[in-house]
């Protein structure tokens, strides 16, 4: 069998501030969504392909500290790419794991930009290549796997 993720589904702790958030970074259309009643959500993607499911079903903040999730990362074109993504980030006043665009380990040419959503869910957006102007800020590891 041969698989490729299909969509990641987040619980959000605020529907309105979690969409407008993920539009904005990610330029995401609203597929789908309900904004009232109990049963909160949207469904946010690009080119009519489903990509991200909010839900807001949950309290307090995300848990680094427990078994599940550990950051998201999405892929874009080039780093010219991460630099503007880092542009509307900057805009948006977050939270940086680390300072500007890093690679993703010593001597490796991908990698991004690190950072948290609204409810504190570790992101990145990282490029392929062109990422090996700056240290990597955890030589011994993967940079994504320790912010």
């Amino acid at each position: 069998m041969a698989f490729k993720t299909g969509h990641v589904a987040l619980n959000v702790t605020d529907l309105a501030r979690s969409t407008a958030f993920y539009r904005t970074v990610f330029s995401f259309d609203v597929l789908g969504e309900r904004t009232d009643g109990e049963q909160r959500f949207a469904l946010l993607g690009q080119d009519g392909a489903l990509v991200l499911a909010l839900w807001q079903q949950s309290a307090g903040t995300f848990a680094t500290d427990r078994p599940g999730l550990h950051h998201l990362s999405f892929e874009v074109a080039d780093i010219e790419a991460v630099r503007r993504a880092e542009a509307v980030l900057r805009g948006l006043d977050v939270t940086f794991a680390y300072d500007g665009i890093v690679p993703h380990g010593e001597g490796a040419s991908s990698g991004g930009v690190f950072f948290s959503d609204p409810d504190g869910v570790r992101l990145e957006i990282y490029a392929p290549t062109g990422a090996d102007v700056a240290p990597a800020p955890t030589p011994a590891a993967p940079t994504c796997g320790f912010f």
